[in-house]
């Protein structure tokens, strides 16, 4: 399509509607570069489509002289017209708007395609219009309008149609497929839609016989067949009967000899075999069996010559026929010995494509195909009474034991030198498909049971014990794997052959790094059976310690360790010291990435917490004091970047080390003993305490520059009072001063929620009153300062700050009794945002009206007075109402934030308020 001399010069969209002036706007809408004109154009096009006019100047688009692009918009028109404004077309005009379409589907059915199928679909879409009253037969009279005939015949589409046959039939086939195709996308109430269905179900007997004879004839072309195999998918998916379909579908195995047919005639049979409905027609299903059967050497051919697309595709076949029809076949099959030996065969057929040679998704992407269909039959399998469950697991253990070997095969590395070729998605394909391996061995346990826990652990001992053996790399870690992946979901402590596996586990060289992440692994996921046998915690731990050093089994021995040291916790004491030398040392030498890093830190938070009192804190001072110099070092150089990455990291670190680091856990196994609850003497020495108060020591080097640092550094404080509640009493003024210092430098809601648990725990106290009061005062002038720029710059603080308030009301609202605090201030600013703010400012009100309803009711008044505030929307009967209904609320919740909501969107000039009638 020629761009105009000017694409500029489009229509405006006031122009009339006419042919030209469509012409127009469909160059500006191609070619015109400003993207405003082109949406403009848009808009007048669509107007265009709308409109009376275009029942008639779409054929004028349509013209043999026009460009396609102008010919598509006159097709895409006529389909507009017909699927949406049909009520708006005459009935009388319905036989001549047929024949054009008609006549118009003969003309372009040489091209351009495009064309040809818009108008496929305008003509389907009227058939559905019509049926089955006004058109009770709608595919015959299609069929007879392209038959070659006389040039008097029906439509005048004769002349036209003996002039091409062959495109002819191409445009009938287009015209066939596009039928079921539009009734599956239309918009149609339920009732239509049923009777649509058996409608166009009626008309298959008129369908298949056609495409039968022309996939059999020897004159059709491959294009011909490709379009009827298009076309029986597209009739599958009305839910045609299989029994008055399959023996097209048998006729569609033939084309899978023609490799230009091949992909084409695998996706048709997969969707005829699948439908939920062909259950019924099981005689059917039992006559395509030999078919699929017979393509066993087609795809063993394809397999060794390396051909992945018809290996694919075979299986696919393959595993549809046994997935999606696995229990109804056997139910049928049990009884007849012959049938019953080719539904094994599948079976059989479908282990060869989980085993096909290859890896993948490198050289092969089969197997994957084939995952679902062995927890579909496992689960077919189990869904039988005794009785006949007996029969069909003595008939598939073989085939669930061979499925094994193929899995852990299939599941092998390649060699360190192609893994290293590979690309980072292959990996990644890779590593997925092994989770999909592990997932099915997890459910081949649930049919084979403990025999093959001792399958595995032979094989591997016979690996590790045997010195004639000469096991590669990838047996051994195949092996684990498998071990792997069952025990990571199933209940193994009663395993008799895990104390055996632990004790083979040392003698694995970890050298390769894949095997070595596996082993890793394995002994994480047995972290619980370690928990109820720790004197084998000895044996392995100093493999995990080997592996932690290393940064290539970063992941997996980081989060290896933290399993042991979360579950085993109270049988470490003897391990401790070797532990914390070796986390200390990686965590120094900055082995791992900063993750990793915390990972590892809640490890030893774990491990510290199974240590007796009196021993961590000397351990917990060794473990954070080399971090919190480092801190003070970086505190003190000039800012950058690097030094602000490596602050936060440190103070990551320590808020995930007391993220875990609990000593009244130990309650947990002291046979319902109090929590051990410190002494004043002890407090001042509590080990959890001693990390955070060497940060507190000088709060202007550790974190006042920086804005990020906010954030961390109020995260290991705050993980510090939920962890000691009380005992962190010693505190509370050392971090009362540095979080207001904080705040006042670098606001941050993580502050305030900071400051919200403390004024939780220590605001009844009276010892701490006066610092807590203390930092409430600064929190709040600094906020207030905020309110005054405008909150909704910062939602989160305001947000943080509302619930803050919130919990001083309801634990200490005498606070508000301080001359430092400017309580009018303070309202003012929540009453006049409360439209950001509703949720919580409810809950400010209703704790004030529960705790001081008399200074409420003086502040609403003397606020609410000033006129214009806070919306020009209300007036003073409307604030009086206000506060009489929000006065009268001290323990209605719901009722209290039902009247605040109403209150802003009368302030908004919202109508359907509640108080609109003041």
């Amino acid at each position: 399509m020629e761009p105009p001399a000017n694409p500029g010069d489009g229509p405006p969209v006031e122009l009339e509607l006419t042919v030209e002036n469509v012409e127009s706007a469909l160059c500006q809408l191609y070619f015109d570069p400003d993207m405003e004109r082109k949406n403009m154009a848009q808009k007048w096009l669509t107007q265009a489509q709308g409109s009376a006019q275009a029942w008639q100047f779409c054929w004028a688009l349509l013209g043999p002289d026009k460009l396609p692009e102008v010919q598509f918009f006159g097709a895409s028109t006529l389909h507009t017209k017909i699927s949406r404004h049909w009520s708006d077309l005459p009935t009388d005009q319905h036989e001549g708007l047929r024949a054009q379409l008609l006549s118009h589907i003969l003309r372009f059915s040489s091209g351009p395609k495009m064309v040809l199928t818009r108008l496929c679909v305008a003509l389907a879409s009227m058939a559905l219009n019509l049926i089955p009253q006004a058109w009770p037969q709608p595919v015959a009279d299609m069929v007879r309008a392209f038959q070659p005939q006389k040039p008097d015949s029906e439509g005048g589409a004769g002349a036209e149609a003996s002039q091409d046959p062959h495109a002819h039939c191409l445009a009938l086939l287009e015209l066939l497929t596009v039928l079921p195709e539009e009734f599956q996308s239309g918009r149609l109430v339920q009732a239509r839609r049923a009777q649509l269905r058996e409608a166009l179900a009626g008309e298959w007997a008129v369908v298949c016989p056609m495409l039968r004879q022309l996939l059999q004839s020897q004159d059709s072309s491959n294009q011909v067949k490709d379009k009827v195999l298009r076309c029986l998918s597209s009739w599958v998916g009305l839910d045609v009967p299989l029994g008055e379909s399959h023996e097209l579908v048998q006729d569609c195995f033939a084309a899978l000899s023609n490799p230009e047919l091949f992909d084409t005639a695998v996706e048709t049979i997969v969707t005829a075999i699948s439908q939920p409905d062909c259950q019924r027609y099981i005689d059917a299903l039992v006559n395509l069996m030999p078919l699929v059967l017979g393509l066993h050497d087609q795809l063993k051919t394809a397999a060794q010559d390396g051909d992945m697309e018809t290996s694919h595709g075979i299986c696919r076949i393959a595993v549809a026929m046994g997935e999606t029809h696995s229990r109804y076949l056997q139910m049928v099959l049990l009884e007849q010995v012959d049938h019953w030996q080719e539904y094994l065969a599948l079976v059989n057929m479908i282990l060869y494509c989980t085993g096909i040679p290859g890896h993948y998704p490198v050289s092969e992407t089969t197997s994957s195909l084939t995952l679902t269909f062995w927890y579909t039959l496992q689960d077919d399998i189990l869904s039988f009474e005794e009785e006949k469950q007996a029969v069909y697991l003595q008939v598939y253990r073989p085939v669930y034991f061979q499925l094994v070997d193929v899995l852990l095969h299939k599941s092998h590395y390649p060699s360190q030198e192609e893994y290293t070729s590979w690309s980072t998605d292959d990996k990644e394909q890779f590593r997925i498909y092994r989770v999909d391996i592990s997932d099915t061995l997890m459910y081949v346990y649930e049919m084979l049971g403990a025999e093959l826990l001792s399958n595995l652990y032979d094989r591997l001992g016979r690996q590790l014990m045997d010195p004639q053996q000469s096991a590669v790399w990838q047996d051994t870690e195949a092996l684990l794997f498998g071990f792997q992946s069952i025990a990571e979901t199933i209940d193994v402590n009663y395993s008799d052959v895990i104390p055996g596996l632990i004790g083979l586990i040392p003698r694995i060289n970890i050298s390769n790094v894949m095997l070595a992440d596996t082993v890793m692994y394995t002994i994480g996921s047995l972290a619980e059976w370690l928990a109820d046998h720790p004197v084998m915690l000895g044996g392995i731990l100093p493999m995990v310690l080997q592996g932690l050093v290393k940064a290539e089994l970063s992941v997996s021995s980081v989060s290896t360790l933290k399993r042991i040291c979360r579950e085993c916790r109270h049988d470490l004491a003897p391990y401790a010291q070797d532990i914390l030398t070796v986390s200390q040392d990686v965590l120094l030498k900055e082995i791992h990435k900063s993750s990793q890093c915390m990972w590892l830190m809640q490890a030893l938070g774990f491990l510290l917490s199974g240590l007796p009192v009196d021993e961590i804190l000397g351990r917990l001072h060794s473990l954070i004091t080399p971090h919190v110099q480092r801190l003070d070092t970086l505190a003190q150089h000039e800012l950058n970047p690097t030094n602000k990455q490596s602050i936060v990291h440190i103070l990551g670190m320590m808020s995930s080390l007391f993220t875990t680091l609990d000593i009244n856990v130990q309650a947990d196994s002291s046979e319902g003993a109090a929590s051990p609850r410190l002494t004043p003497s002890q407090t001042t020495q509590n080990p959890v305490s001693s990390g955070p108060s060497s940060i507190t020591q000088n709060p202007h080097k550790n974190c006042m520059p920086w804005n990020t640092g906010t954030v961390a550094v109020c995260g290991v404080f705050d993980k510090s009072v939920r962890t000691l509640l009380h005992d962190f009493g010693p505190m509370v003024a050392q971090l009362s001063e540095m979080l207001g210092q904080i705040y006042s430098a670098f606001p941050q809601a993580s502050a305030l929620d900071l400051a919200r648990q403390m004024v939780h725990i220590f605001a009844g106290d009276e010892h701490h009153i006066s610092d807590i009061r203390g930092l409430i005062e600064v929190l709040t002038s600094a906020t207030l300062t905020i309110f005054q720029q405008g909150p909704r710059d910062h939602p989160d603080i305001a947000e943080s700050f509302m619930h803050l308030h919130a919990q001083i009301l309801k634990r200490k609202p005498d606070m508000y009794l301080s001359d430092q605090l400017d309580i009018k201030a303070l309202f003012y600013c929540g009453e006049c945002h409360h439209i950001l703010l509703t949720e919580y400012f409810s809950e400010v009100l209703l704790s004030l009206n529960r705790h001081c309803p008399a200074l409420l009711s003086q502040w609403l008044r003397e606020t609410l007075q000033t006129p214009g505030f806070p919306s020009a929307q209300v007036s003073t009967e409307q604030k009086h109402t206000f506060s009489q209904q929000l006065l009268r609320e001290q323990t209605n919740k719901r009722r209290v934030k039902e009247i605040v909501k109403e209150f802003s969107l009368l302030c908004r000039g919202l109508q359907g308020s509640g108080y609109s009638d003041y």
